[in-house]
């Protein structure tokens, strides 16, 4: 039975990766051994945008098409077109959700595989931060 996702709450908490080994990042819990979702699946990953602070994808999954289980650093996460998706978590715990056109979600690290289950593209923009969780200075402005 499909869950419609109406939080980053519910997502945040139900798909933690719990993996912990000698190659897991001590400040996000990230397993490094894992590749980025770009290097697992760059037929269906698109980079838009890499820089110091931030990786940009555009991941396009068609009907029945699965990607390689990959890690992701924090990430906010834009469904373009959403769909039915069967998601596993590095641990290898299932989850189907059905994503709504236009949804947005913020994610911790993590690992996961993902595949469409529905019979339609889904189309989404994940902005990954890279580096420490320094927050920026505001610049004042002087009228």
């Amino acid at each position: 039975m499909f869950k419609v996702i109406q939080s980053v709450l519910v997502m945040g908490l139900l798909l933690i990766n719990p993996l912990a080994s000698a190659q897991t990042n001590q400040e996000t819990g990230v397993n490094e051994n894992i590749p980025a979702a770009h290097i697992a699946s760059p037929e269906m990953y698109q980079v838009l945008l890499d820089n110091d602070q931030v990786l940009v994808l555009k991941m396009v999954l068609k009907p029945n098409q699965a990607d390689a289980l990959h890690r992701h650093q924090d990430e906010t996460v834009y469904f373009e077109k959403g769909g039915k998706l069967r998601i596993v978590t590095g641990a290898g715990k299932p989850l189907e959700v059905e994503v709504p056109d236009g949804h947005v979600m913020w994610h911790s690290a993590w690992s996961h595989q993902v595949t469409n289950i529905g019979d339609t593209d889904v189309v989404a923009v994940i902005v990954e931060s890279k580096g420490s969780n320094q927050l920026i200075s505001q610049v004042s402005v002087q009228p």
